[in-house]
């Protein structure tokens, strides 16, 4: 699975295609900086699924149009669509389950 840093002006062509597990965070916040290490890991053990990261500092429209309140907020989307979303600190166990189930 790749790892890519999203932005504003690519973050729609990112989702678009296949499954997209996004992860909406901040560079301040604790458990977004928990949870990095931990994406990175997944991203190495699942095959056929991207992960993106957003900055919502960066990108405070597209975290508002997809409702993300709190941070970490992790969602799972196909073909642009969102299918799950959870949110705040996950171990790795729990998220490569959530993705299998999800995808």
């Amino acid at each position: 699975m790749a790892l890519i840093k999203a932005n504003a002006d690519n973050f729609k062509n990112e989702i678009e295609n296949g499954v997209v597990l996004v992860d909406f965070f901040a560079d301040w916040c604790g458990p977004c900086k928990m949870i990095a290490p931990v994406l990175d890991e997944v991203a190495q053990e699942v095959e056929d699924v991207n992960i993106i990261k957003l900055n919502v500092d960066e990108a405070p429209a597209i975290a508002q149009e997809y409702g993300v309140m709190s941070i970490p907020t992790l969602m799972i989307m196909k073909d642009g669509n969102k299918v799950a979303q959870t949110m705040g600190f996950q171990p790795k166990e729990m998220l490569i389950n959530w993705i299998n189930e999800n995808r």
